[in-house]
């Protein structure tokens, strides 16, 4: 089959940046007052959790270092739900694969499997909280706020969710994925409140990421003002989220998926699949064939996400761990998304049955993209006919002439 050509082009999102994230943290806590908060001696849980975040040990840091000159004694937190298998080992394990140890964040790190029930919500849900923190003398919650994977709501993925899930140890996320997904954002609310309401909650700190991967906001707030502050910054991740440059495609080839990409290996804000029984399909984007080709390594086998797909190839078939994928999907509820796709040996063949599906006697004429993953989307190559249109776009930068992919056995050579 004769392939496109393609183009390389390059996309300019929003790009507010923080130059000096200590600094910022250090101003944002004295503006919210935090030392009246704090009293001499108290020991404070920071939280830190499973996702990678930038410069999140920069950040962590800062905030230790905060706590502890209001004359307190901070420890850092591992808050995620059962991530790390649920056990003390393994959430210390999935810390210090994103940086954060003692020594880089400056005080003690500590993890534990047990949680206590600390309440109810107003329609009877247990709520529960790690048992380290709620020992503690207060909580600082820290995470970063942005558009969730499986719903969609006034608050989705930061602070609440961070107490609902992180902090809720391995009942509280087994409660929140049996929530249906029309429900979820009122369930982070409801636990959410019994949270703020306890006065175990001291303060909130939230980060916000541009396109780039870079810190582009932190904000403050003390319990009362928490809620409001999160539902504010949902609306600035939402506005610099990186997007595909078209609302149509006729196929798109994602290089890689995975668990440190997304928590569906592909964001499906990027993709405009949800693949969720009951749940309606995002009307934009809407792409015809979606073609992944590999799973990152740091994933550990956990493909998540691949059902988003319609074709894959036969190495990541090969690296899925299915009892960590199914575990995952299962205890989600979300099975569709577990589900594999058509599997091809290699990606030139993986990309070719894409096209032939599409059934169409031109395939010069069709619009489509390569993209690293989800989440890297400044630079991507798109087809001919494509870059035609984008060529007239503002944002768009045409990078290189149009020309044939180029493939190594059966693997896609690209310059990203």
């Amino acid at each position: 089959m004769d392939l496109p050509l393609f183009v390389k082009i390059r996309q300019h999102f929003p790009r507010p940046v923080i130059a000096d994230i200590p600094r910022q943290i250090s101003e944002k806590l004295q503006k919210i007052n935090l030392n009246a908060r704090l009293e001499p001696g108290q020991r404070i849980a920071i939280t830190a959790g499973s996702r990678g975040i930038a410069n999140i040990a920069i950040i962590l840091r800062a905030v230790v270092q905060a706590v502890r000159a209001a004359g307190a004694e901070p420890f850092l937190l591992a808050a995620m739900g059962s991530h790390g298998g649920g056990s003390e080992q393994g959430q210390i394990e999935v810390l210090t694969s994103l940086g954060i140890t003692e020594n880089s964040v400056g005080c003690p790190v500590l993890a534990t499997a047990e949680a206590v029930e600390i309440g109810q919500t107003a329609k009877g849900r247990k709520v529960y909280c790690d048992a380290l923190a709620w020992q503690a003398d207060g909580i600082l919650v820290v995470n970063r706020v942005k558009p969730h994977t499986t719903f969609h709501g006034p608050v989705e993925s930061g602070l609440l969710k961070m107490m609902t899930v992180g902090l809720g140890k391995a009942p509280g996320a087994a409660a929140f994925h049996r929530t249906r997904p029309g429900e979820m954002a009122q369930a982070i609310l409801d636990v959410g409140d019994v949270f703020l309401r306890s006065g175990k909650i001291v303060a909130g700190l939230a980060v916000v990421e541009n396109g780039y991967e870079e810190t582009a906001m932190v904000e403050t707030a003390l319990p009362e003002g928490l809620v409001e502050l999160e539902k504010r910054l949902l609306k600035e991740a939402y506005r610099l989220l990186p997007r595909l440059p078209v609302d149509y495609l006729d196929f798109l080839v994602v290089g890689e998926m995975g668990k440190n990409i997304s928590g569906t290996g592909m964001d499906v804000n990027v993709i405009g699949r949800m693949r969720m029984a009951g749940v309606p399909e995002p009307r934009h984007p809407f792409i015809e064939r979606i073609v992944v080709l590999d799973l990152t390594a740091q994933s550990h086998g956990n493909a998540t996400g691949i059902g988003l797909a319609d074709i894959t190839t036969a190495r990541l078939a090969a690296k899925i761990d299915r009892e960590a994928t199914y575990l995952n999907c299962l205890t989600s509820g979300n099975l569709q998304r577990a589900m594999l796709p058509v599997v091809m040996p290699d990606d030139r063949k993986a990309i070719e049955a894409a096209l032939q599906s599409l059934a169409t006697d031109d395939t010069g004429n069709l619009k489509g993209a390569i993209i690293k993953n989800t989440l890297e989307m400044e630079h991507l190559w798109v087809t001919e006919r494509l870059a035609r249109d984008l060529a007239r776009h503002t944002g768009v930068d045409i990078v290189s002439p149009p020309q044939r992919l180029v493939f190594a056995g059966g693997l896609l050579a690209l310059d990203w």
